[in-house]
């Protein structure tokens, strides 16, 4: 699948204005009962709540570790938990179902994530984590080409002192 194609994959089901809340991480394994658990969270779900899993395999695992500043090369999965929805007053029951639903898989959970499903709220630990062994040389990288932190909204790579 080309990735133009593949990048819009989510759109199809978001309408212009909804509300959302990501949580996820990698699993550590695929077991049958992590599969069981995400079945019996997805019952749960309303229609625009979900569980999407992402299989790594192929060409990203035939990357090195440090090539990129995507550290995740290993093949596995990555479990998305999104709820999506369009009224405020939904806003706690929405959350709500996500943070249930991961909180359910999070056994299953192996330590690595993905930076670009953290939540707003998440910062510091969380995005070291996300870039793992090349964190220390993004930081590097920051403070050579954005020594003023231009670039200074989301999940940042923080610059070195």
């Amino acid at each position: 699948m080309p990735y133009c194609q593949l990048n819009v994959i989510l759109d199809v089901g978001a309408p212009r204005g909804a509300l959302n809340y990501w949580k996820s991480s990698f699993l550590s394994s695929l077991s049958d009962e992590a599969l069981r658990t995400m079945i019996d969270a997805s019952r749960a779900a309303s229609r625009r709540w979900v569980l999407f899993l992402e299989h790594f395999h192929g060409a990203v695992t035939r990357i090195g570790l440090t090539d990129t500043a995507f550290p995740h090369r290993s093949e596995g999965y990555n479990l998305l938990v999104i709820s999506e929805w369009m009224d405020l007053k939904e806003n706690d029951t929405c959350i709500a179902w996500a943070r249930d639903a991961y909180a359910a898989v999070e056994p299953f959970m192996g330590s690595n994530r993905y930076v670009n499903y953290l939540a707003d709220h998440e910062r510091g630990d969380e995005v070291v984590t996300a870039h793992g062994p090349n964190y220390r040389r993004l930081r590097q990288i920051k403070a050579k080409y954005d020594p003023e932190n231009f670039f200074h909204m989301n999940h940042i790579i923080r610059p070195s002192p």
